[in-house]
């Protein structure tokens, strides 16, 4: 998929830990693992919000696009 997720980068850079982002944002560890790792197949606005909030980013900085070669 050419979306990368970039949580892991974000959260080693706010020096957090995904059990408490995913309690900031209001969704389990499971779902936040599920997102972390590329597997999900969307994500809501208002979750992508919340975690900018808690994260103190912007969209761009969870979200990338790499073309396909």
């Amino acid at each position: 998929m050419p979306i990368i997720i970039n949580v892991d980068v974000m959260l080693a850079k706010r020096k957090m830990q995904s059990k408490e982002l995913a309690a900031i944002v209001g969704i389990t560890t499971a779902n936040l693992s599920i997102l972390k790792t590329g597997k999900a197949k969307g994500i809501r606005f208002d979750t992508l919000e919340a975690i900018c909030v808690a994260l103190n980013c912007q969209p761009g900085d969870v979200l990338e696009y790499v073309a396909e070669k």
